[in-house]
C-alpha cells in the first residue's frame, strides 16, 4: 500500500490548477503517519458499498463537501491531512481514531448535522407538528425567484430576505451563479400542510425522507432550491448519480460554505433543501 502512494500523489497532480498545488502540497503534511489511510481514503470514496439513506450507494463522494465543512479542511479525503483531521473528529466523538471514513463515522456526522435543524430536533424529542405560520407572516416571491419546473408561490417573510441577501452574494461571488441564474432558483417554499398531505398520500411516498408526513415546509422557514441537475432526472431526483451530481457544483460547494451566513443549514440527503434556523 505505501509503495502505491507516490503514484496516486503524482496522478492527483496533473489534474490539479497551480492555484490548487499549494493546497495540496500543504495537505500532504505528515505523510509518514497517514499515508496508508490517506489511500484507504481515496479507495472507499468510490467504492464504499453502502446504504445511509436505505437505498444501496457506492462512495461518499457526496457527502464529501458537507464533511469537508464539518472538519475545517480543504484537503481532498485522497491526503494525509484529511486522514488526520478526521482522526481527531473521531477522537472527539468516542470514535476509534482510525483516520479512515467508515460508516459509525458518517452517522455521528449525520447527528450533528441533524442537530442542526430546529424542526427535526422537536419532532424527535416528541413535539407536535407545528401549525403553519399566518398569512400576514408570508410573503410572495417573485417570478424571477421561481423555478419553472414547480412553482411556489409563498415564503415567511424573514426568510425571503434572507434568501434574497443569500443569493445576491452568490451571484457576486459565484461565476456559475452570476452566468445562470436559474441556479438558486426556489422551487418549493411554504407548502400548504393539508395539500402536502394529499399529495403526499397521492403519491404514496411518505416515508420520512422523500416526503414527510409532517414537512418542514409548513413552516415557511424551508426552501427547495435549485442547485442543477442531470437531463432526464427530477430538480429534486434522490437518485444517487443526481444528488452527488448537484454536490459536485460550485453553487452547491458555495452554499456549503456560505449559508450560514445567512441563517440557512442544510439537509445532508437533499442537496436542494435549507433551513432557515436565524442567523448568526
Amino acid at each position: 500500500m505505501r509503495a502505491c502512494w507516490p503514484l496516486l500523489s503524482l496522478f492527483v497532480a496533473l489534474l490539479v490548477s497551480p492555484a490548487a498545488a499549494q493546497t495540496r502540497d500543504r495537505c500532504q503534511d505528515g505523510e509518514a503517519q497517514w499515508a496508508g489511510q490517506a489511500f484507504a481514503n481515496a479507495i472507499s470514496i468510490y467504492s464504499l458499498e453502502w446504504s445511509p439513506f436505505g437505498s444501496q450507494e457506492w462512495g461518499w463522494e457526496t457527502y464529501l463537501p458537507l464533511i469537508q465543512k464539518e472538519l475545517g479542511t480543504e484537503c481532498a479525503p485522497t491526503t494525509p491531512v484529511f486522514a488526520e483531521t478526521l482522526s481527531r473528529f473521531q477522537a472527539r466523538y468516542a470514535l476509534p481514531a482510525t483516520g479512515v471514513f467508515d460508516q459509525p463515522t458518517f452517522q455521528v456526522l449525520r447527528g450533528v448535522w441533524q442537530e442542526r435543524r430546529p424542526f427535526i430536533m422537536a419532532r424527535v424529542n416528541g413535539g407536535p407538528c407545528p401549525d403553519p405560520p399566518p398569512l400576514s407572516q408570508l410573503g410572495y416571491l417573485v417570478a424571477e425567484e421561481e423555478h419553472a419546473d414547480r412553482l411556489t408561490r409563498l415564503l415567511r417573510r424573514d426568510v425571503l430576505d434572507a434568501y434574497r441577501r443569500m443569493v445576491a452574494a452568490a451571484r457576486a461571488e459565484v461565476p456559475e451563479v452570476a452566468r445562470d441564474h436559474e441556479l438558486l432558483q426556489i422551487f418549493s417554499g411554504f407548502r400548504d400542510p393539508e395539500a402536502d398531505a394529499a399529495r403526499c398520500a397521492e403519491q404514496g411516498n411518505c416515508d420520512g425522507v422523500r416526503r414527510a408526513v409532517c414537512s418542514p415546509h409548513r413552516t415557511g422557514t424551508a426552501i427547495d432550491l435549485y442547485v442543477g441537475q442531470i437531463e432526464g432526472l427530477g430538480v429534486d431526483s434522490t437518485n444517487p448519480a443526481s444528488r452527488q451530481h448537484m454536490t459536485r457544483g460550485a453553487t452547491y460547494r458555495w452554499l456549503v460554505q456560505n449559508a450560514g451566513r445567512f441563517g440557512f443549514v442544510p439537509y445532508v440527503y437533499e442537496p436542494w433543501h435549507w433551513e432557515w434556523v436565524g442567523e448568526p
